[in-house]
């Protein structure tokens, strides 16, 4: 039987793209499936039969490089990250809770800042520019390429066509950033519904309704997913998160105790660095948050 990719996910049907290209299959999934407590994802490399009507069935899913919970995407190996620096405002909080969710799928994390051109004159605009530079530098000094963008401008395209070529790339992050209009620049001919900020709310509409894999002309795919606002950590242990920021998990193996929480405990790698300034004040008291998040959410159920 042959085996392709799933590309798009929608009322029950997997649409399974074919090695050599071409129009995708429209699958079912087999009820084992289900028994199996299984679902096929976007970006899943399955085996599919082809029916006589031209249709198909999901026979069997390959095993995964990576998957994420929200949005459910499979073997996705870079995931990019949209944060606009106005309307919504860029949110470090949401970027590193993103982040925590990002490494602990095992997927690398590229940084998008968009929205360039809607920066205000004056003073406004000034501390905003401010804002970005600090966590250009914050975000590049950890590992993470960090790419600034205007859509409406072109600025910053190229760079991020060369860096997105060759992946299967999660597009992701807050609802109102820009993301489909980020997508609609980088695939000519591609028209995805945009929407701006909702003025009364301050966030943006849900543009974006499933998952789908988008190839991309210099090779690989994008996955635009529905935009969302919130995360939990329901699905991850205390240790999984301190590891889950690079810089913690560098220095974890000097500190004395082992499941160290970089909290309370003595002789902490984590904490001696904070207080020398080698690790940046705002990313270690969003981790402490995200800690207490955890706690909540194991307390509750």
């Amino acid at each position: 039987m042959p085996e392709g990719l799933i590309v798009k996910a929608l009322s029950g049907y997997y649409y399974v793209q074919k090695p050599e290209g071409g129009t995708p299959v429209q699958c079912r999934g087999r009820g084992i499936f289900k028994k199996r407590g299984e679902s096929p994802l976007v970006g899943d490399r399955v085996v599919y039969s082809e029916t006589e009507n031209g249709e198909g069935s999901v026979e069997e899913i390959l095993p995964r490089k990576s998957e994420l919970i929200r949005p459910q995407i499979a073997n996705a190996d870079l995931a990019v990250l949209v944060f606009s620096v106005v309307r919504p405002e860029l949110n470090l909080i949401l970027l590193d809770k993103f982040l925590v969710h990002t490494e602990f799928a095992r997927m690398d994390a590229l940084l998008v800042l968009t929205k360039m051109d809607r920066i205000p004159e004056g003073e406004e605009g000034e501390k905003i520019r401010r804002t970005v530079e600090i966590a250009r530098s914050l975000y590049s000094s950890i590992g993470y390429q960090v790419i600034l963008t205007s859509a409406h401008e072109g600025q910053g395209l190229e760079e991020l066509r060369t860096a997105l070529a060759g992946h299967i790339n999660m597009l992701a992050g807050q609802s109102g950033v820009g993301k489909s209009s980020l997508v609609n620049s980088l695939v000519p001919g591609l028209k995805l519904e945009t929407n701006e900020i909702s003025v009364k709310l301050g966030r943006g509409k849900h543009t974006t309704r499933h998952v789908e894999l988008i190839p991309m002309a210099g090779g690989g795919f994008m996955a635009d997913t529905p935009g969302f606002s919130q995360l939990d950590f329901g699905e991850l242990g205390i240790d999984e998160i301190g590891s889950c920021f690079r810089e913690f998990r560098e220095l974890s193996g000097q500190c004395k105790f082992r499941g160290c929480t970089h909290t309370h405990e003595p002789h902490c790698a984590v904490q001696n660095a904070k207080e020398r300034g080698e690790i940046a004040e705002s990313r270690y008291q969003n981790y402490v948050s995200f800690l207490a998040e955890w706690k909540e959410i194991k307390r509750r159920y």
